[in-house]
């Protein structure tokens, strides 16, 4: 399913969890992140399942569905009962974190634009997160996701494709989503990518020569028509790949290498930047190429590379 498609189905859920009112409230503020403020699909529709999360708990803690005039009176006893009920369902400190973010965000939405007011939000405290460093591959398992002995599909075309899609982020360090967002336009004639990242902003990442070669042999492969604005990387019936689709050809390439199950499509971004500090890039150059707003953002994969010094050193070293 589209993340379009469940969006709406979100949205359809809200209107039903809440009042009339209350439910063009949130749709005003929503239309506000998608135009406004150039929010991501993927983080519209995690905002809406939040806020449908927490229409559904007052609807059954107050037993009447929420009104705009009512929310200037929710308590942070009424915030605490909500996020200590997903606790006792099995939902993470990272989630409630995430959750009371929208829930301010939203507040402060309907502060400025409607004047409804209610800082007590602020007063919940937001649940203390382990940092955890990122997950990357070394560099024989990243080529290992690029050889075609490793995959067990019986159409060719559909390995190519993943096989080209995993060097793509590998090679390049996009998002999924940037991925599968590009059309066979954007990848014709050009040894550089541009590419549309969180919030729109747009930046330039050069191609690598092998990525090109398995950019045309995917091409000559790929069934249903080539024109510039059909979608690059496609599903069996022509549509744009699903997200899930790779994430189950991942799941099949750990089973077959025999790599940990954190391991993700995400994680060849994380693996692209790794090995690139390891070889001597500097961090801005990283960030560019990432496309992180802050270097705050980039400053996490040195960390990882003073790890992996640390390990060297203990094995290698020796009085390690």
């Amino acid at each position: 399913m589209s993340i379009k498609n469940k969006t709406q189905n979100t949205v359809d859920a809200i209107k039903l969890l809440c009042s009339e009112s209350m439910f063009d409230l949130i749709n005003s503020w929503h239309k506000w992140l998608q135009i406004e403020r150039n929010t991501s699909d993927n983080t519209c529709y995690n905002y809406l399942q939040d806020m449908k999360a927490f229409m559904a708990f007052y609807l059954d803690y107050k037993g009447a569905a929420l009104q705009p005039n009512t929310l200037i009176d929710l308590t942070p006893s009424d915030f605490r009962a909500f996020l200590t009920l997903r606790i006792k369902t099995g939902i993470t400190p990272r989630s409630n974190a995430r959750i009371i973010s929208t829930l301010r965000n939203f507040f402060k939405f309907t502060a400025k634009r409607y004047g409804i007011n209610n800082t007590n939000i602020n007063l919940v405290k937001t649940p203390n997160l382990k940092t955890t460093l990122p997950r990357p591959l070394n560099q024989d398992c990243a080529l290992d996701l690029i050889t075609i002995e490793n995959y067990s599909s019986t159409e060719a075309w559909s390995t190519m494709r993943d096989m080209t899609l995993f060097l793509l982020l590998y090679g390049c360090g996009l998002r999924i989503s940037e991925a599968l967002s590009l059309n066979v336009k954007d990848i014709h004639n050009t040894d550089q990518l541009l590419i549309t990242g969180k919030r729109n902003k747009q930046r330039m990442v050069p191609l690598i020569p092998i990525l090109n070669e398995y950019l045309k042999n995917y091409l000559t492969q790929k069934p249903h028509s080539l024109d510039p604005e059909d979608p690059l990387f496609i599903g069996t019936r022509g549509e744009r790949l699903n997200p899930g689709v790779a994430q189950r050809s991942m799941r099949k390439l750990r089973s077959t290498l025999g790599l940990a199950d954190n391991i993700t499509p995400h994680s060849l971004r994380h693996s692209f930047a790794t090995h690139l500090l390891t070889s001597g890039a500097d961090l801005r150059s990283i960030q560019e190429l990432l496309g992180h707003a802050s270097l705050t953002s980039t400053q996490k994969y040195t960390e990882i590379d003073i790890t992996n010094l640390q390990s060297n050193y203990k094995n290698f070293h020796p009085r390690g």
